[in-house]
């Protein structure tokens, strides 16, 4: 190769060098902006949470729009991975006991006053 051949060459390199740590920079920055607004939610087993109805699931108990969209609480049996979960689910509901975590919500215990500093007892 002579001099002209190696210089293109390493320009080319260098080129795809930049290339490279634009686009690692420019997706470092649409995941931050994408995950803004979310929170990561786990449960462990023995856990206790309420259950939101869809309508696609759950159709008897979403035929009405003064229905309630979710029930609970119940426990968590079994942590099949972060995504999904198998709950304790009685007779009544003729589905799958397992849910998904965006279908969850943490339930909270009424009887720990310090959770709320609006009740009674509750620490200000």
């Amino acid at each position: 190769m002579n001099k002209d051949g190696q210089s293109k060459a390493e320009y080319v390199r260098q080129l795809h060098q930049q290339v490279k740590e634009n686009l690692e920079r420019r997706t470092q920055q649409y995941t931050k902006h994408a995950n803004k607004g979310r929170k990561r939610v786990t449960f462990e087993v023995g856990d206790w949470v309420w259950v939101q109805f869809r309508k696609e699931r759950f159709p008897a108990q979403r035929n009405s729009k003064l229905l309630p969209r979710g029930d609970g609480p119940f426990q968590v049996v079994e942590k099949i991975n972060e995504n999904a979960y198998k709950l304790d689910l009685p007779g009544e509901y003729i589905v799958s006991a397992t849910f998904n975590v965006s279908d969850l919500t943490p339930f909270d215990d009424p009887s720990d006053l310090r959770t709320n500093p609006f009740r009674e007892g509750g620490m200000m």
